[in-house]
């Protein structure tokens, strides 16, 4: 388990520096709901399991939608710029929400800001994504951003009737145990290099021993190179590796080629960066998705 700090109060000189706010747009001090707009859904699945019944969030992405290729209505913008608290991700993750951010009256705060980020690769960087942003993918770094997030509520409706800071340690003790999991049911495996659609996974091939050779960079939508794709099929045939991971969002004809040329399979390793409005009625959730995508890995790695 990774220790962190986990009081509210102890995320305010981190918060304070990359939030901003205005008072006035502070809901719950008079018994509403925090309003928060966030870029997507881990930051929707944060922000309510930290405000419970005390916040009222909204996703700026659609179910099923790609979060990297999102584009704004005036509706979404104008819920950026009315919401108490927005919370996205920086570093050109989302082009037109960190432009809209701006307009943002109450507190905004780029989750991204909390956490130690990867950088991204220069040939990336010079699109505009200057960091690997898929820090939600490895639970235990996940967990660091928590308190930020609870602040973030905390400055936005400092009179708020939930427990802001028991909701927080709550989400937390629960990322952990994910977290544990995940280092459990990935330490004794045949196999530790996971071929994937894009490289969405670095964070957490980092955390629990494993090596990501993607298909493609951190955009999705990023066509690789013949060469690219002969040099997986050479590394698939020599490792023994038997699994092309897809996604949920993108679509799969590369990884099928790649798979058909090397004679193996393809199977989706959810990204979380958009769960399906089917999902969710289900009652999916981030950590029950998370939980899926590690029987996946335990299955194509060989683990033990």
């Amino acid at each position: 388990m990774r220790p962190i700090l986990i009081t509210i109060a102890s995320a305010l000189l981190l918060a304070a520096a990359t939030a901003s706010c205005s008072s006035s747009n502070a809901s719950t001090a008079s018994g509403n709901a925090i309003s928060v707009t966030a870029s997507f859904y881990p930051l929707v699945y944060a922000a309510q399991r930290i405000g419970g019944s005390c916040v009222d969030v909204t996703n700026l992405t659609p179910p099923g939608v790609e979060p990297h290729d999102l584009e704004l209505t005036p509706s979404d913008i104008g819920s950026i710029a009315d919401a108490d608290v927005v919370l996205y991700l920086g570093g050109g993750f989302q082009p037109a929400v960190e432009a809209a951010v701006d307009e943002a009256q109450g507190t905004t705060l780029d989750v991204l800001s909390s956490v130690d980020t990867r950088a991204a690769p220069p040939s990336v960087a010079d699109e505009g994504m200057s960091v690997d942003p898929h820090v939600w993918l490895d639970p235990g770094l996940f967990a660091t951003v928590i308190p930020a997030i609870a602040h973030a509520l905390e400055e936005a409706a400092p009179h708020a009737s939930c427990d802001l800071d028991a909701n927080a340690r709550a989400t937390i003790d629960e990322l952990h145990t994910l977290d544990t999991g995940f280092t459990q049911g990935l330490s004794n495996c045949e196999r530790t290099t996971i071929v994937t659609n894009h490289a969405a996974f670095g964070y957490l091939a980092a955390a629990y021993g494993l090596t990501q050779q993607a298909i493609s960079g951190l955009e999705p939508d990023a066509e690789p190179t013949p060469d690219r794709i002969a040099e997986l099929k050479d590394l698939v045939q020599r490792q023994g590796i038997t699994t092309i991971f897809s996604e949920e969002l993108v679509s799969p004809k590369v990884a099928e080629t790649l798979a058909n040329e090397a004679g193996v399979h393809v199977v989706v390793l959810a990204t979380l960066e958009g769960v399906s409005q089917d999902e969710l009625d289900a009652g999916q959730d981030y950590r029950s998705i998370m939980r899926s995508d590690l029987r996946t890995l335990r299955t194509a790695l060989g683990c033990s």
